[in-house]
């Protein structure tokens, strides 16, 4: 496979990140992405469980970052009756020089984080000219494979504040494309030239299902420009349109020749078990669950995994779980298979090995994740079983006659009482289960109350309904209950003051809303429009420290 060079030495940044958080750690450090240009910002996050009232050494960080921005946040959780304390301090960096950067140790008191490694490479884009705003399209690989993860990153670089901003996503053609939003916005720094801009990053996961090819279409900046305390007029602001090689599945490899189809830029197979597997007795239950987790692809295209028939052991399969996590690598697919097993009799049982064959992305080869072979044994219970009588034949009144035995024979009328009684445990069984069965009058109980989340969920569903059939009261009503809910001690009041506290796609829509309904020539909104911007949409996080659109510049301008 093949892709962009800058982006070929993410994933080794990756792994050298995920190597550096560690469970349990007191102190550890992560940054929101691990591949930057030289001319790019990031956020270094610290976070400590102990220590809570202590400041981080940051001093350790000049020599190789400009320090910019920094806050902090405690949070105190409650699980169980115990209580847990941390703290987390966030600082914006951005990089001296290219290169392979190793963030050293930062030390909070006597404990410290375990040092970690970014990739700064070259700037790659230049503005066009003296643009104050230009927008950006990039794949980080331009040949893939069916159902192969290609992300698709769409940045706004704007040098000037902007109003009434609204991003039109771009439009994928040619073979048929799953499309999943990986994360949300980000927004960071970058200096081009000695102009600071501040970036608004979105990312894509693409999954071709098919081979051919893939047409990106030029993706849309629309916003109105603040320049010397004046506005000016809507501008259009637009990327460079892409296209992408789908190649079809490879064959398989010739010791797997039933192997699922599974690509993926890295992937982990690993197991847990209920309690300790060298005190496993017959008859009691015992639960191994085994986990796949493959960067760069969906939980629902995982394969499911069918524990192999083991003599000596029972196993009982239970229902999967599916989840997901956003990495920088993409969208990070988990699956989880739960079996409970019991042994049937004392010994030893062998489970055989979990081979899950699967396709590197990165390498463009086949791979193999293994679980050894383990072996169970299986202990006595420890009740002992009652001895088992031979059966044999019943004796004729000849034979026991001649062998001298006196027992009385049974009495010709024993198995018509037997019947009797049998007939009468019968019919009190038939009167208890009636009497079970019975309606029983019940106080009426309260409903209970419906979840906020869900509360929310409706009403944004309200007002995707209304949005659609062209009912503007209904969408106002909808809204703002559902800020009301958002909001309970400070909620806006009207749809413009909305708009300030929800991301930019949804903004722009409620300002164009507003101006079409209740503005001095009332008109048609486009319902669709606003219906798709309530489907995805992001609340803004207030910041005290600023009450700037951006971040203010890292370096100064030359």
């Amino acid at each position: 496979m093949v892709g962009n060079s800058r982006r070929g030495s993410a994933w080794i940044a990756v792994l050298a990140l995920m190597a550096c958080v560690q469970a349990g750690a007191a102190v550890v450090t992560r940054v929101d992405r691990a591949d930057i240009e030289l001319n790019e910002s990031f956020t270094l996050e610290v976070i400590t469980d102990e220590n809570i009232d202590l400041q981080p050494d940051i001093s350790v960080l000049e020599a190789d970052f400009y320090i910019g921005q920094g806050s902090q946040l405690s949070n105190t959780t409650i699980v169980n009756g115990q209580i847990r304390r941390s703290k987390t301090w966030t600082y914006v960096l951005m990089p001296r020089r290219a290169g392979n950067i190793t963030i050293p140790a930062i030390a909070v008191g006597s404990q410290q984080s375990a040092p970690l490694t970014i990739t700064v490479s070259e700037p790659t884009y230049a503005p066009p000219g003296e643009a104050e705003v230009f927008l950006t399209s990039e794949v980080d690989f331009d040949e893939t494979y069916v159902q192969a993860q290609v992300l698709l990153s769409i940045r706004i670089y704007r040098s000037v504040a902007t109003r009434q901003p609204a991003l039109r996503d771009p439009t994928v053609s040619g073979v048929e494309v799953l499309s999943e939003l990986a994360g949300d916005d980000r927004s960071y720094e970058a200096v081009i030239d000695g102009t600071p801009y501040n970036v608004v990053e979105r990312v894509y996961a693409l999954y071709p299902q098919e081979s051919g090819t893939i047409e990106i279409s030029a993706a849309r900046f629309e916003a109105r420009v603040l320049r010397n305390g004046r506005i000016t007029g809507r501008k259009v602001f637009e990327s460079e349109p892409l296209s992408i090689n789908v190649l079809p599945i490879p064959d398989r490899p010739a010791e797997f020749p039933d192997a699922t189809w599974l690509p993926a830029k890295d992937l982990q197979l690993a197991e847990d078990w209920s309690r300790d597997t060298d005190e496993v007795k017959a008859g009691e239950p015992l639960t191994r669950r085994v986990t796949i987790s493959a960067l760069g692809q969906l939980e629902t295209q995982i394969p499911a995994l069918d524990a192999p028939a083991t003599a000596g052991i029972n196993v009982y399969p239970d229902k999967p779980e599916l989840s997901r996590s956003i990495e920088t690598g993409g969208i990070r697919g988990v699956r989880s298979d739960q079996y409970a097993m019991i042994g049937v009799a004392p010994g030893d049982v062998v489970l055989p090995a979990l081979d899950i064959p699967w396709w590197n992305t990165q390498t463009a080869q086949w791979e193999v994740a293994t679980l050894p072979e383990r072996m169970l044994t299986i202990l006595p219970s420890g009740e002992a079983p009652l001895p088992i009588e031979p059966e044999s034949a019943p004796a004729t009144d000849d034979e026991a006659a001649a062998s001298g035995d006196s027992r009385p024979a049974m009495p010709p009328t024993f198995w018509r009482r037997a019947s009797e009684l049998l007939a009468a445990l019968w019919l009190v069984t038939l009167v208890a289960w009636w009497w079970s069965s019975r309606p029983v009058r019940r106080e009426p109980r309260e409903p209970a109350p419906v979840p906020l989340h869900k509360q929310q969920s409706r009403l944004l569903k309200e007002a995707r309904k209304a949005a659609r059939a062209g009912d503007g009261s209904g969408v106002k009503h909808a809204l703002l209950q559902w800020a009301a809910i958002e909001w309970p001690e400070d909620t806006p009041r009207s749809l413009g003051a909305l708009a300030d506290r929800v991301s930019a796609d949804l903004a722009g829509e409620l300002r164009r809303f507003s101006s079409q309904t209740y503005g001095p020539q009332p008109g048609e909104f486009d319902g669709e429009a606003l219906a798709k911007a309530i489907r995805s949409f992001s609340v803004l996080k207030t910041d005290d420290s600023s009450n700037d659109e951006s971040l203010p510049p890292l370096m100064p301008a030359s």
